[in-house]
């Protein structure tokens, strides 16, 4: 296993501590989250109980092949803990999360826990957000409209950079699990997450934005040093 392999495991089997018997959780999208739902398939196999919601049709089927039980918000509208990646972590907990596609799900299912923790390995400790491109969900109709109207209200927060929509191999546009379309920029620097993030959502053509502002209140968080919970302030 390579080492990066590997911080991600101890990370995501770290957050196993803080899931007990009988809990609603929400199940996060990406290469850590993965490994969280695996190390939870173990314990399921072993006799916990949990009810879980998937943020993706990925971590629905991984899921599934490992017999976790599944439900859905509808029916189990509050989950206790939901326990996912991240591709930047400020020193505030603000997070850039959607590089694997997942953004609005996974937004969706952290606002709808009582905690929300990060697992992650510390190559994704930022001191400011925005080296990852941000993701951003947007509708396919007028989807050039979308893109002038992004890069205009990103500019009057101070950020510029390419914006480009995101593509599978092949280069045909890569297509969320709600059917939308994802634009990445590539701002280098968000100086003001929370402005950005309330500008984004603005523009009518944009769905879900990547910013994860005050809903993480732990990231566990592993390292050559080992792993080491970070909290946020006042949480």
């Amino acid at each position: 296993m390579a080492k990066a392999d590997e911080l991600k495991e101890s990370a995501a089997r770290a957050a196993l501590d803080l899931v007990t018997d009988g809990m609603r959780l929400g199940l996060g999208t990406g290469s850590t989250a993965s490994r969280f739902v695996a190390a939870l398939g173990e314990q399921v196999a072993a006799g916990l109980k949990v009810l879980c919601v998937p943020t993706s049709e990925a971590t629905r089927v991984q899921a599934e092949r490992l017999g976790i039980p599944l439900t859905t918000l509808d029916e189990t509208p509050r989950l206790d803990l939901t326990v996912d990646g991240a591709d930047e972590i400020d020193p505030e907990l603000r997070m850039i999360k959607g590089g694997g596609g997942a953004l609005l799900r996974e937004k969706i299912v952290a606002t709808a826990s009582d905690r929300m923790v990060a697992v992650a390995d510390d190559s994704k400790l930022v001191p400011v957000l925005g080296r990852f491109p941000l993701p951003v969900e947007v509708v396919r109709f007028g989807l050039r409209s979308t893109i002038a109207l992004i890069e205009a209200i990103a500019a009057e927060t101070g950020c510029h950079g390419a914006i480009t929509l995101r593509a599978r191999s092949g280069q045909k546009p890569f297509v969320t699990d709600q059917g939308n379309f994802i634009l990445d920029c590539a701002f280098g620097s968000i100086p003001e997450p929370e402005v950005l993030a309330f500008s984004l959502k603005r523009v009518p053509g944009v769905v879900e934005h990547g910013l994860f502002l005050g809903l993480a209140d732990l990231a566990i968080v592993s390292g050559k040093d080992g792993v080491r919970a970070l909290r946020r302030e006042g949480a």
